[in-house]
């Protein structure tokens, strides 16, 4: 199924849902996929300098794995396209309004914004304010 590309329809359907658990970025240098399916990330992204992992952070604390910072996850549940044009530009410039980092990750069916977890709620509201 094709992905909605009009923006006035995705912000009037956006929809977002906070995620309760609390995730971390990792990163390493080398890892092999058994190591990977272990950790059951959500996101993977190899770069050129190693392989960044988006885990439970409850999963990262228990197997000793570093991190810097703890995210909460608000799904957009609204199918947009991947070649939908403003989406990301919309959600993003409303939290920098706010003063609120995005880590966003587009997949096939919805965009996941991660936002510092202390401003997680803050973060909702503020992309709601696009619905109206």
């Amino acid at each position: 199924m094709a992905g909605i590309k009009d923006l006035n329809i995705l912000l009037s359907n956006i929809e977002p849902i906070l995620d309760e658990r609390d995730f971390v970025f990792c990163f390493f240098p080398s890892l092999d996929w058994e190591q990977i399916s272990e950790l059951t990330p959500i996101g993977i992204f190899h770069e050129k300098e190693g392989i960044t992992l988006i885990i439970d952070q409850e999963d990262a604390v228990n197997r000793d794995i570093g991190y810097q910072s703890v995210y909460k996850l608000i799904t957009l549940n609204v199918h947009s396209s991947l070649d939908a044009v403003g989406l990301t530009a919309a959600f993003s410039t409303k939290l920098a309004e706010k003063n609120i980092s995005a880590n966003v990750v587009a997949a096939y069916y919805h965009d996941h914004i991660f936002v510092p977890r202390e401003k997680a709620e803050q973060a909702l509201s503020a992309i709601l304010e696009l619905q109206k």
